[in-house]
């Protein structure tokens, strides 16, 4: 396991978890968000930098890869992008439901994420 290290410049407030998709979706992705923030890459997979617990309520679709901590299965990553502004986050809905596109999955939410409260 691999820890990604963000740039000393930037800084991660909100804590930092990666999303990964293998390599052959990737460009694809990175080219239908509307603000990427920091992406690394090894040949295989490439992982993009989301705020922690953006895990929570959602279920991110097969083949992608949730990393907590952005400990990831991989060796030698490298930043390939660098962010679009001064935050190393992609925000994560959009990667989200960019990622269930690319991989023909339907967004999944957690039971309850929408209910009306008190119904």
């Amino acid at each position: 396991m691999t820890r990604l290290a963000l740039p000393s410049a930037l800084v991660a407030n909100l804590g930092c978890d990666a999303v990964g998709v293998p390599a052959r979706y990737a460009f694809r992705l990175l080219g239908r968000l509307p603000r990427n923030g920091c992406v690394f890459a090894d040949n295989d997979w490439w992982w993009w930098i989301v705020p922690a617990g953006s895990d929570l309520e959602l279920t991110w679709p097969l083949p992608s890869h949730y990393a907590r901590e952005a400990y990831i299965p991989a060796t030698n990553p490298r930043l390939i992008r660098w962010p679009d502004g001064n935050s190393p986050y992609t925000p994560p809905i959009p990667l989200y439901l960019m990622a269930c596109q690319i991989t023909g999955a339907a967004p999944l939410w957690t039971a309850g994420v929408g209910s009306a409260r008190g119904a």
